[in-house]
């Protein structure tokens, strides 16, 4: 499937190796695990709110996530500005690499649909936050904001789950396919 090989096989790839043994780079690898905390943990603080009514612990714990997936994200953003994730993904059977540079395949529909997801949990996360920030008293208790809070906080928990998913398959699909 790959039309335009990369031109030496033998090149390093560009940025550092992840630690996975796949052709994923560090950033890459640690997005990818770090999902796998990240939706345990909100689905745990979703539980605390819901059925323990703890909902200072809640905010904290959304808070840190929150604040942790911001800076990987950044650097993970920054990595694949600087050092890209095509070469790393030619190996794939998946992707088609034109010698123009275009990209296609079930890699590349893979990546606009983790970026559909990706892209509106960070807006509707910023949103929420924000919000809850702005509506809920200190210590956090509910109040005549929490309806909406529910509905959209729901919303992005389902979308975060989405993201990770459609994150891990293209995962696979770009650096562990052979």
């Amino acid at each position: 499937m790959n039309e335009a090989p990369p031109s030496d096989v033998t090149a390093p790839l560009p940025g550092i190796d992840g630690f996975l043994g796949t052709r994923g780079s560090l950033m890459l690898d640690l997005v990818f695990v770090a999902m796998f905390v990240v939706v345990p943990v909100m689905l745990y603080s979703i539980y605390l709110v819901r059925y323990q009514r703890r909902y200072e612990l809640h905010k904290r714990i959304q808070l840190t996530l929150g604040g942790l997936l911001l800076v990987a994200l950044s650097l993970f953003e920054a990595d694949m500005q600087i050092n890209g994730w095509e070469s790393r993904a030619a190996a794939s059977p998946y992707l088609e690499l034109a010698a123009d540079g275009s990209r296609s395949g079930v890699v590349q529909v893979a990546l606009w649909v983790h970026l559909l997801f990706a892209i509106t949990t960070a807006a509707l996360w910023t949103v929420v936050i924000v919000r809850a920030w702005r509506n809920f008293p200190s210590p956090a208790a509910p109040n005549e904001h929490s309806a909406w809070h529910r509905r959209w906080a729901k919303l992005a928990a389902v979308d975060m789950i989405a993201t990770s998913v459609t994150g891990w398959t293209f995962y696979w699909l770009a650096f562990v396919a052979t």
